[in-house]
């Protein structure tokens, strides 16, 4: 009996798990990609260091999971975080734990994945096409796959060509249009884990200057719907790294709902014993200008700016400030506000949201309910989560599930 041939259109974190695992299965898998290079996207993770997966239980996994969780219940099920883990660690790669349960590769090279994934692909013998795929059209026996200058037949499909972030890495959106090809529906593509910009020229005073060990609360229409502990930077446009980048998944209304930060500068000082440290700093610097008693409590940058916001004199003496004046500085410092007018382009976000319907999608197998043969897996799905390894363990579970589901035998096969 001939092996089935199976097509994986994309070589990123799915496209790569799902080859390796039909191959393993058996099949003759062609793995197309853009790029020169396999895993282009996964290089720049973490940092570049490839946060692998998050070390928790499944249904913590799912709680990170805002958008369609329910779906992944049979791929997390079938392939969870200890899976990752014990996957990887068998290819040679050691693993760590970080805070928050981030799993990382003990060297902190996101190459170190990649090039584990590559040699596992090429190991079991996934044949690589490095060319565009221009069409996937209907064959008698299956699928025409055509690139600018090639075409090959094939049995089965992995579409895995990620959203619509990163461009550079490949995320063109192609996916969507070949779902649309088959009758599938797109949930209209939106960034997330992306930068926030300001309303206002906060920011821009401030820009270039990073704070660590801060908390950031989000409200959406003065109900606070997130918190979290970290760090985050000032930029021209308004606000990013790592906090802002969680707290941007929070925030999917723009336009019908209004959003603010408030930073939380000194979250280790309650605010008694906030004031008690004014108290003595404006001891100490009684006779000084105000703008000159900050510099023990706040990064030089951040002074003027927030004495602006409390309407407090630069110049005047630090003996003349007012109780009323040191419990505005201390609100301040306490709640640092930055409106939010909206988040910056999908080209820059971390992760798409958005994508090919899951209710046209069996959870079971990730095959098309519109097309006998054809699959989908990683972010090209409406699925997405928030930071941590979350995206993507969603990645290798249901590029997992795809590559073993495709590589099955049917009955009239």
């Amino acid at each position: 009996m001939p092996k089935l041939k199976i097509a994986v259109i994309g070589a990123g974190a799915a496209g790569l798990m799902a080859a390796g695992t039909a191959a393993v299965s058996g099949a003759d898998v062609f793995l197309f990609e853009t790029n020169p290079k396999v895993g282009r996207k996964i290089y720049i993770t973490g940092k570049g260091r490839c946060n692998v997966t998050n070390n928790c239980h499944v249904n913590e996994i799912l709680e990170n999971i805002p958008v369609n969780h329910r779906f992944l219940y049979s791929a997390l099920g079938k392939f969870n975080s200890q899976d990752v883990m014990q996957f990887f660690e068998s290819l040679g790669v050691p693993l760590k734990t970080e805070r928050g349960n981030r799993v990382f590769p003990v060297s902190d090279k996101a190459s170190d994945i990649v090039d584990a994934l590559f040699s596992y692909v090429k190991k079991h013998g996934v044949k690589f096409v490095f060319q565009t795929v221009t069409d996937i059209l209907e064959h008698e026996d299956g699928f025409l796959i055509k690139t600018s200058d090639n075409q090959i037949i094939v049995n089965r499909v992995i579409i895995t060509t990620g959203g619509m972030s990163y461009p550079a890495t490949g995320s063109t959106g192609d996916g969507y249009r070949f779902a649309k090809s088959f009758g599938h529906s797109i949930v209209n593509p939106r960034p997330s884990l992306v930068p926030l910009v300001e309303k206002g020229d906060t920011c821009k005073k401030l820009m270039g200057l990073s704070l660590k060990n801060i908390r950031i609360i989000v409200l959406e229409n003065n109900k606070k719907i997130f918190e979290d502990f970290g760090e985050m930077l000032f930029t021209h446009f308004g606000v990013s790294g790592p906090l802002v980048l969680s707290s941007s998944a929070h925030m999917r209304h723009f336009g019908s709902k209004i959003y603010r930060l408030e930073i939380d500068l000194k979250p280790a000082l309650d605010e008694k014993t906030l004031d008690k440290r004014l108290l003595n700093d404006f001891e100490k610097y009684k006779n000084s200008d105000f703008i000159n008693a900050l510099g023990e409590l706040l990064p030089r940058k951040l002074i003027p700016v927030i004495i602006e916001l409390a309407g407090i004199d630069p110049h005047i003496k630090v003996h003349s400030i007012t109780k009323e004046q040191r419990i505005t500085l201390r609100t301040l410092i306490k709640a640092f506000p930055v409106e939010i007018s909206g988040a910056r382009p999908i080209s820059e976000a971390i992760v798409t949201s958005g994508g090919v319907k899951v209710n046209e999608i069996n959870p079971k197998t990730m095959e098309s309910k519109k097309k006998t043969g054809l699959y989908f897996a990683g972010e090209v799905l409406d699925v997405d989560a928030y930071t941590g390894g979350f995206n993507l363990q969603i990645a290798w579970s249901t590029g997992k599930l795809a590559g073993v589901s495709a590589s099955e035998r049917n009955g009239d096969e």
